[in-house]
């Protein structure tokens, strides 16, 4: 792997919340790829990025890039940021107000002659689309053209890899989608092994090749995007990624293998679950996600709308079985259908993944 971590920890001496900030974690990103690192707030998304530029000391585990060791907490081997050849882009793009693009982007450029750098502003430049900025300052252009002069400068002294920390997390949801879609192509048309942090799930799942999702300093699953998608590794990632609910179900063995039974009927494309006897009795949980319910007026199983959510192509219901259990489902807009009003509903489930049940809660004193 070009960039390949093995059981990266990182602890904050005095903490309040008395844990690592990143605790063991492993993972490996082939040269040229784009990786994603999503989770909550406080997860150690940032933390684990600023490790990896040499912003911050390894607790434990190994960083290596390319082959070459750049941090070992067992030896005490630190690399400092200047020598990792590593660029960072951040989301308060960092520009300096007084030089002219071109003045930022050749910043980091000053080892080159002077006919050498400019050649190296010109294809910068021309790669993020804004050659006929070169000359203007930076409180000249809107939000996304300054950040694709960051990603510019970013690239320039050709980075072996390049860390993106949340950097469109300040500009409006249309344009951060259209400029996740142009940042994966500049990458890849430079060829630029990258690795990115958003909280935003549809920003991961466009830049990807490979997604990572965190969860209180460690990573739950690394994997491509649709298989974090529909076959989460562990039930944070079910229950983070996506809408949808855990509904109580049970796991029978089928004539022609594992059948697992819910209050929508028995799903058959179980294949890749859990035996019956993976589960006490085998009963658990099933992933129900919201475009894994379909309406349908003829489905014998009725549940009632408790609340919509209007999103243009179409409606988010979270719905109510007669049994007592809570749904969500993506509905097309066309269906506008009241709250209160019972609809029928099946479900159309190619991935079936099911979870342990949780153990009840011990009541408080």
């Amino acid at each position: 792997m070009f960039l390949a971590l093995e059981q990266v920890g990182l602890y904050y001496p005095g903490a309040a919340t008395g844990r690592r900030a990143v605790d063991g974690v492993s993972f490996g990103l082939a040269r040229g790829q784009i990786g994603v690192l999503i989770g909550p707030s406080g997860c150690g998304k940032t933390s684990l990025l600023r490790s990896i530029a040499g912003l911050e000391r390894l607790s434990s585990g190994r960083i290596r890039i390319d082959g070459e060791l750049l941090a070992d907490a067992a030896s005490g081997l630190h690399t400092p940021p200047e020598a990792r050849r590593v660029g960072m882009v951040f989301q308060d793009y960092a520009l300096f107000p007084h030089l002219s693009v071109a003045d930022n982007i050749g910043f980091g450029l000053r080892h080159l002659s002077r006919g050498q750098r400019q050649e190296r502003i010109h294809q910068v430049l021309d790669l993020v689309g804004l050659a006929h900025a070169a000359k203007r300052a930076p409180h000249q252009l809107s939000g996304g053209q300054q950040q694709r002069v960051a990603l510019a400068r970013a690239l320039a002294p050709a980075p072996r890899l390049l860390l993106l920390d949340e950097p469109f997390s300040s500009l409006d949801v249309d344009l951060r989608e259209h400029l996740s879609q142009e940042l994966r192509g500049i990458l890849q048309e430079s060829g630029t092994t990258a690795l990115f942090v958003t909280h935003d799930q549809a920003e991961a799942f466009a830049l990807g090749d490979r997604v990572g999702v965190m969860h209180q300093g460690r990573l739950e699953q690394w994997d491509e995007s649709y298989a974090v998608y529909h076959r989460p590794a562990t039930r944070f990632v079910a229950d983070f990624i996506g809408h949808g609910v855990f509904a109580p179900a049970k796991v029978v063995q089928g004539p022609g293998g594992p059948v697992v039974q819910t209050p929508l009927g028995e799903l058959s494309e179980a294949g890749e679950c859990p035996l019956p006897e993976a589960y006490p009795d085998g009963e658990c949980e099933v992933l129900l996600r919201a475009d894994d319910i379909v309406h349908d007026d003829d489905a014998p199983v009725k549940a009632q709308i408790e609340r919509k959510i209007f999103r243009g192509a179409e409606f988010l219901y979270t719905l109510r079985l007669v049994s007592g259990e809570r749904l969500v489902a993506h509905v097309p807009s066309h269906h506008d259908h009241h709250v209160g009003e019972w609809i029928g509903i099946r479900a159309h489930v190619d991935h079936v993944v099911t979870f342990r049940r949780p153990e009840p809660q011990a009541a408080q004193p």
